[in-house]
């Protein structure tokens, strides 16, 4: 039994993201989408918290919304996973549950 969870707000605007990070299980998939995919930029304050969750979860970015905010692909933490829109519905499919953390 897996997780989606989403989160769609900047870190560094709200908690969103470190709330998902704690409360999600080992196995979980994480999709950061509209102004959640500033947590997956290298140099950030929270770089180290989605390193560590690629250990054990699947973090993945919504690729048109990280190039709708002029981001570029080589500013990505490694382990993140780009996903375009099919993708983003695969994920939904896929997972048992959708936890959206706003």
């Amino acid at each position: 039994m897996s997780d989606l969870h989403t989160v769609n707000k900047s870190p560094f605007e709200k908690n969103s993201l470190d709330s998902c990070l704690r409360f999600s299980k080992a196995g979980s998939a994480i999709l950061l989408y509209e102004d959640g995919v500033y947590g997956a930029l290298k140099g950030t304050a929270v770089e180290n918290l989605i390193a560590s969750a690629v250990g054990d979860k699947k973090v993945y970015v919504l690729g048109p919304d990280f190039k709708a905010r002029g981001l570029a692909d080589d500013r990505m933490i490694d382990g993140v996973e780009v996903v375009d829109y099919a993708g983003f519905v695969d994920l939904v499919e896929a997972n048992d549950k959708v936890q959206a953390w706003v």
